[in-house]
């Protein structure tokens, strides 16, 4: 089953609990720490555009890639989304038509990756476009927020349609699956039903380090999403921040 398919149509519905506006407001604090200046900004996995308007609206010029075709169109049909470069493209193997400024990866994009060579394909591709010491910036779901979630079953029933997601975490793997049911509420006022099943994987911090190391990037530092200071082993979110320094 394909993932981000008839979910897309109601994932801003059921995520509206998601702090993107302090995820846009650390992204820019980011920037504005390591000097990054006014420039193109490509969000990779960007979903339905959420932290690529608000960066937007932030004063920078926007580039958006999702390998979810539903979720672009969700995207591009936002009234806010004019001036966005929106390409639908597959982030181990994106390509833009120049560099840019930065790359960034929120909402555990990057735990779509299944191993440690996608992840160092997408480090190399974020390299590869960036202007010279210009940054990359992702976040990550860590081992901790997935052992804490384990084996449990979400749902939640709305007006407008109704998702349950059940969740299963492989502790030898870092294999994280979700299976959800969707019913969406159609024109005719019935449910049209989708079922999506969703891969993500728990990287360790020293595999992530590694992968960046690798790439010919500089870490320049990793935050907890949440108090933006040093991560600990409570830690469900971090930021992981790098820098072009070969060019």
């Amino acid at each position: 089953m394909e993932a981000y398919t008839g979910f897309a149509s109601v994932y801003d519905m059921f995520m509206d609990n998601i702090p993107y506006d302090d995820w846009a407001n650390n992204i820019k604090e980011i920037f504005q720490k390591y000097n990054m200046p006014m420039e193109i900004v490509c969000d990779l996995g960007c979903g339905t555009g959420q932290m690529t308007r608000r960066l937007k609206k932030m004063g920078y010029d926007m580039i958006g890639i999702d390998i979810s075709y539903d979720m672009l169109m969700e995207a591009m049909a936002m009234e806010d989304s004019d001036g966005i470069l929106y390409l639908c493209q597959d982030m181990k193997e994106f390509e833009l038509y120049g560099t840019v400024g930065a790359v960034v990866s929120v909402c555990d994009s990057m735990n779509y990756l299944k191993n440690t060579d996608e992840l160092l394909t997408v480090c190399k591709l974020a390299n590869n476009y960036l202007d010279p010491k210009g940054l990359f910036v992702f976040d990550v779901k860590t081992e901790h927020y997935y052992k804490k979630l384990g084996s449990s079953t979400i749902a939640e029933n709305r007006e407008e349609g109704s998702f349950i997601w059940e969740n299963d975490y492989d502790e030898a793997t870092r294999d994280n699956f979700y299976y959800l049911t969707i019913y969406d509420m159609n024109e005719e006022g019935t449910f049209d039903r989708y079922e999506e099943e969703h891969l993500q994987h728990a990287f360790t911090v020293d595999e992530i380090k590694a992968s960046i190391e690798k790439s010919g990037l500089q870490l320049l530092e990793v935050v907890d999403v949440s108090t933006m200071k040093p991560p600990t082993e409570d830690s469900d979110r971090l930021y992981f921040i790098a820098r072009e320094v070969i060019k």
